[in-house]
Parts: structure tokens; sequence; C-alpha cells
């Protein structure tokens, strides 16, 4: 995308080129935060992204930011959108960063540290100084010439970063050498070309395995932007689905060329290319990469389809419904892109660290040069010494510790089900103490069924009585409504539509039938629940008693305009998802308390706890009362505040997945749980909690110790350095073994699986 001509967004993300340390972060997230327009920004050095938020009334464009951004030494340019995107490829041979320099510099390099590889066997033999020089200029200043490049730039912008400090130390100790060759021609034991073509090596080599790992960690983005084929076959507008004369009727497009409602002709072993409901045939699909269900899922007619998915051994014809950005695999890339571009709370205070950690370094250096010639008398030996402070203590692993440990936890998680939307998740996740469910459609199926069906009336018979109350649910989505609507199909009854209607949020319905015996009148279907300023509370709550004993949850049809009298008395079962009590036998492993939270009647919602082995039961809660629970859940602990997760899959669960401190949403619920909430579990799996709580405590885990590492390399090393127990070459080695540590213990997270596949 051309960025001068890209339209202006609140909040966009472009690709910065040239960061290599997280002192680089510091600086393009600096000169973003000067921009008076801009009011917020976020910058990724494991992604080398950089995420701005624009004020609302701002009047600066992305090629504003773009300019700025360049101007501080760095490239910049609009990311492409995820689902236009190319998938990246490796780099070329000669790359930047890649293999073809780094073999380069070694084997130019080679001849110059031979000789010390001889010594130890009495083979005294040295290259001469011409030979040297002629070997080490092309390392110095061809195959690391993008150090001073970069450190130029870096300087200029008033800040320093890892080129900076290659670029000064590898400097020092080839001027060094060259002075030595000059006024001794014919001594060679003094020069330490080997010394500053060793440390472009190795810090080549150490920004190549970064290179190679950042795309590992990466490998879940890429692997979901695989799953988009290519083209769709579209079928003709007049094509009759039938006697198979419609598989020659159809045109292969682009994907951008598909619309909704288009009818999509997918074969068997090919992938579905849009989210959409079958209209023909039946087949075996594999979500497996979206979902993390490991089984392929029987789908028949009528059944809703994941776009990406593996078509098994079925011929379908399916309604495309949503395609594009508003897919169910965009969306989901679309998250895992902007978890992984945001940035944990202590990766914060580490790029503050790293702004003054560079000047440091370098004041350190000259520090460290002075006490040496001062004591030692010995100029080649103080540059020596302050060349190895400067070399070891370049700030790469420090600036990698983090995101590359959160983009390897996040991607390993997804690959399995599991999105974690929050970096700040990961700070609280492994703090969980108590874990809140909601119960329809969490720890149950979340289709009941109709059980129980008590008149109350002898006005009109009980077909119309069921007819008139699956009326009053027409059009709702609600799990009661369908199963009222569903008894019907068992029976002579037939809905009757509502003349007009309204929810009553938390309580039921009100409506007025269009027809039948109670025509025009106001009937309520209610929650027994709910009826505790009803006159009639007492006499209904003794009728259906009966029901509640047996853990049905109860609905009320009452006459409004006849002083609320009660018409009918339904009770609903839902069953048990088969692996809920697996769920909540999991956390109480791991220490970790449970509670349940639930609409229905303290009877039914007890007899479900006491089943699955929760800790406490809390029924007959209103929705808008889970917020205050979990708030109260937070608080009321003796020994200090208490971290709460909440669970669940409705619109009435989102403000307690926004007021917990980790919301969990179901993505086989509704969108507003899922925007409420840090996690989303792509499978309507209860057991996903346990594992988003065990990926997320792993994490953090590595985060930990990848910090530690990084801390530990710098602060015991700029000593030794200091001290002449490091030379150049082993500062140099040390520095690329420390980003290459960080990077593999980040990477043993990616061989993570969940406890219950």
């Amino acid at each position: 995308m051309d960025s001068q001509n890209a339209p202006n967004s609140s909040v966009f993300t472009l690709d910065i080129e040239g960061m290599t340390c997280a002192s680089c972060v510091g600086r393009v997230e600096k000169a973003l935060d000067r921009i008076p327009g801009v009011e917020a920004a976020s910058v990724n050095l494991a992604t080398e992204q950089a995420k701005v938020r624009l004020k609302a009334d701002s009047d600066t464009s992305i090629a504003d930011v773009i300019a700025l951004v360049q101007k501080t030494g760095y490239g910049a340019q609009i990311s492409n959108p995820h689902g236009n995107a190319p998938i990246k490829s490796a780099h070329s041979f000669w790359g930047s960063d890649d293999l073809g320099r780094v073999l380069l510099s070694f084997a130019l390099s080679a001849p110059l540290i031979l000789p010390m590889f001889l010594m130890p066997f009495g083979i005294h033999w040295t290259l001469s100084a011409k030979w040297q020089i002629i070997l080490a200029t092309p390392v110095q200043f061809i195959l690391g010439w993008r150090f001073y490049k970069a450190g130029v730039k870096s300087l200029l912008a008033g800040a320093g970063n890892m080129n900076l400090l290659v670029a000064l130390g590898t400097s020092a100790a080839y001027g060094l050498s060259v002075y030595q060759m000059i006024a001794s021609p014919h001594t060679t034991h003094e020069l330490y070309f080997e010394g500053s073509a060793v440390i472009i090596c190795m810090v080549l080599l150490g920004k190549w395995l970064e290179s190679r790992a950042k795309q590992q960690t990466s490998e879940a983005i890429r692997a979901l932007q695989k799953l988009w084929p290519e083209n769709a076959k579209v079928l003709d507008t007049g094509a009759v689905i039938g006697g198979g004369a419609f598989l020659e009727r159809y045109r292969e497009l682009p994907l951008d060329q598909v619309f909704p409602k288009d009818r999509i002709l997918v074969l068997p072993g090919e992938r579905i290319p849009v989210d959409g409901e079958i209209l023909f045939g039946s087949s075996h699909i594999d979500e497996s990469l979206l979902t993390g269900e490991s089984e392929p899922v029987k789908k028949m007619l009528g059944a809703k389809v994941i776009g990406g998915s593996l078509n098994g051994e079925g011929l379908l014809i399916i309604d495309a419904q949503a395609v594009g950005v508003e897919s169910v695999l965009s969306q989901i890339i679309t998250l895992v892109e902007d978890a992984q571009t945001q940035k944990a709370p202590i990766q914060k205070l580490v790029d503050r660290v790293s702004v003054i950690f560079v000047p440091t370094v370098i004041g350190i250096a000259l520090l460290t040069g002075l006490i040496n010639w001062f004591y030692l008398d010995s100029a080649s030996i103080a540059i020596l010494r302050a060349v190895s402070v400067l070399v070891i203590a370049c700030p790469c692993a420090l600036g990698l510790a983090t995101p590359v440990a959160f983009m390897a936890g996040t991607g390993v998680a997804a690959r399995f089900g599991i999105l974690i939307k929050d970096p700040q998740v990961l700070e609280l996740a492994h703090r969980l103490t108590v874990v809140a469910f909601d119960k329809t459609g969490t720890l149950t199926v979340g289709k009941p069924r109709v059980l129980s069906f008590i008149s109350l009336t002898n006005a009109a018979d009980e077909n119309a009585l069921l007819a008139t109350a699956a009326g009053l649910q027409m059009g709702s989505e609600h799990p009661l409504a369908k199963a009222l609507l569903d008894a019907t199909k068992f029976s002579d009854a037939i809905p009757i539509p509502p003349s007009e209607s309204q929810a009553l949020p938390g309580i039921g319905i009100a409506s007025k039938p269009s027809s039948g015996p109670w025509a025009g009148q106001s009937l309520v279907l209610q929650s027994i629940a709910s009826l505790t300023n009803d006159p009639n509370a007492t006499t209904i709550s003794h009728q259906a008693q009966p029901l509640l004993d047996q853990g049905q949850t109860v609905s009320v049809l009452i006459h409004k305009d006849a002083e609320s009298t009660p018409l009918a008395i339904i009770g609903f079962g839902d069953d048990l998802k088969s692996n809920a009590k697996e769920a909540i036998t999991t956390l109480h492993r791991m220490r970790i308390r449970t509670v349940m939270l639930s609409g229905d009647n303290s009877a039914a919602a007890n007899r479900v706890g006491q089943s699955l082995g929760i800790d406490e039961v809390l029924g007959q809660i209103m929705p808008g009362d889970k917020a205050q629970i979990i708030r109260t859940l937070q608080q009321s602990w003796e020994d200090g505040q208490q971290y709460v997760a909440m669970v669940g899959d409705g619109v009435n669960d989102a403000p307690a997945l926004a007021t917990a401190d980790v919301g969990m949403a179901m993505s086989t619920g509704t969108d507003a749980a899922m925007q409420a909430s840090g996690i989303t579990l792509m499978r309507g799996d209860p057991t996903l909690v346990a594992d988003a709580i065990d990926i997320s405590q792993r994490t953090w885990k590595k985060i930990g110790q990848n910090l530690f590492w990084a801390f530990a390399f710098n602060s015991t090393g700029i000593p030794l350095a200091a001290l002449g127990y490091l030379s150049p070459m082993l500062a140099g080695s040390a520095m690329a073994l420390s980003s290459f540590c960080v990077l593999s213990n980040a990477l043993l997270l990616k061989r993570w699986r969940p406890s219950h596949r």
C-alpha cells in the first residue's frame, strides 16, 4: 500500500525497519509520543511494528507519522492488512541480516583467528600485517557498514543504540591496529584486526539467529494466513442445486470478488473459502487450526462452517455469509496480530531502562578506558577493555526478552483454540485464585429442553397455551426460547406471532399475542427467580417446587391484565457438558477455587454445582449483579486481594467479564462477551479454562527467565570486561549467546500442549 495515499485512520500499524534493541524501541516511541496528534503509541521489537492511535480531532496524517519516524533514523511503512498481506518469505541469501553475509564474514575472519587455535599445539604462525588489514577491512567497512549507518542515524537523533556500540567498539579496535601497524611496521603481535572482525561476525550471527527465531514466534499467524484459499467456486445465479448439473455451472473467482449470499461449491479435500451455512451435502470438517478441535466435526444440512477449515469426504454447497475481514478466520488473525503488537506492562519498564542504558554503557566504557590507561600505562589494553565493555553491553537480549516469549506463548495458544488478546492477562493469569463460571452454555450444553409444562388455567387447552408461550419467544436467540419453540414441533401447537413485544433484561419477555385466547392482552414469560415483587410469588413457588427439587429451570407465563394471574409453569432441563467435571477437577488440582453464578433458582443451581464439585454456588443471580459479585470475590478474602477470572458466553456476562481480572469468553457465545474478555476460547470446552491459565503461567515464567538471563549477562559481563577477563572476541560471542539463549528459551513454549487433548 502506498503510505502517502493511505486513508487516515484513528488506529493503524506501521512496519518499522532498522530496530535492533530495546533502545531503538524507546526512541521510536518517544518520537511518536512527541507528535501532537498522536494519542498513544506502542512499539514492539519482536514484531518490528508500531501501533499508533491518533486523537479524534487530530489533523495529523499517517504520512506525517511516517516522515517523523524516518527522520528519527528508521524506515516506516503502513503494514499490509492481514487479509491481503503476502506471507513473508525468507530473506535473500545476501540479505542484510541473512546467512550469506554471516558466512562471508566468517570466511574472511577465519585466517585472522586461526593462529589462536594453533598456538596450543606449539605452532606459532601469524599472518603479516598487510594480509590482516586486507582481510579485516571488508568485514569492518562492507559487511559492517550497516552498523555505521544505523549508529550515525541514532547519534544524529540524539540517542544511541546497539549499532552505535558495535560501531564504536570495532572502530576502536580496528583503529588501534592501524596505528600500531604504522608505528611498528614489523610487529604483528599487537594488532587486533581479528578482534574487530570477529565482533562483527558474532553480531551478524546473532542478528541472523534473532531473525530466524522471530519468524518462528510468528509461525501461528503465518499458519493461519495459509488457510486462505486463493479462489472460490461461485455457482451461477441460475444454477439449480440437485441432479449434479450444477457441478458444471460455476466460476472460479478470486476471494476478494466473493460477496455474501453467493453460493460456493466446495469439493472434497478443499479448504472452505468463506463463513457460511451448508445448503447442500454433508461432510466431516477439520477445524483444528481454527478452534483447536483435534477431531473432524460432522456437518449436516443447515450447519455453520468456518472459512479456512478443511472439507473432508463430502461435496458441499455453502451460502456465503461472511467474507474477507468479516470472517472468523480474519478476526482470529486480527486478535493474534493485535495481541502480539501490544506490550505487557513489565516490558514498558524494560523500555524505560533501555533508553538510558546505551548512554550509561558508553560512559562506563570511557571510564574503563581511562582507569586502565592510568593504572596499567597501556593505551592498547585500555582501549581493548573499553571495546569489550561496549560490545558485551549491547541490550539486544533485554529488548527481546518479553516480546518473543509473549509471541511464542500466544502463538501456540492460538493453535489450540485459546486466543489471548491482552498482554496484561499474562501478568494476572498466573496469580488467579478464583474462577467464576456462568452456568448455561458454559458448563452446560446450552440447549435446554422443555421437561415439564403445567397448565394453571381452564381458559384454553394445553396446545393453545404452549402456542401462546412459544409465540412470545419468536425471534429470540435465548436458549430457553429455542427450547420452547422446539417443543411445539412435537405437538399440534403452532406458535402465535406477537403483535408487539419487549425484552426485559434479566427477567424475560413481555408481549401481546396477535391471535388466540389472549389476543391483544399483556402477557409476560419470566423466570421464577424474578418474581420477588409479584403478588402471587408464594403460590407460584409452591406449585413449582417439585420441578425445582428436580433441578429444573423454571419460567412462568403470567397474564398481566388479569391481576398477574399465572397461566402456566414451564420446566427446562439442560445437560452438562461431558468434560465439565474434568475442568473443575483440573482447576482444583491447580489450587484454584471455583464459583458458579446462575440466574436459575438455587435448587437447580446447587444440583449442578454438587454434581460438578464446585466450591461455591450462587443461584437466582440477576445479570446486573454478576459484576458486583466479581468485585466482592476480589476483595473478600482475609489473605489479601484475590485474582478472579470470569468465564461466560452471554450478553449478560459481558459486565462481569470486563470486571474480572481475567475475562474468558466462549466463542460459541455472543460477540459482546468476546469483546469484553481478555481471552477467547474458540471451542465451547470448559477444560480450555485450565489450559489457558496453564499457558499464561508458562509464558509469564519464560518472561521472568528471559529478563533474568538478559540482566545477568549484562550485569556479569560488564565488570568482567572492564577488568580484562573478556577479550573483545569473547565479548562479541557472549553478546550473541545472550540473545540466542533468550530466543531459544522462549521458543521452548512451542512444545506446549493442552493437558486434555
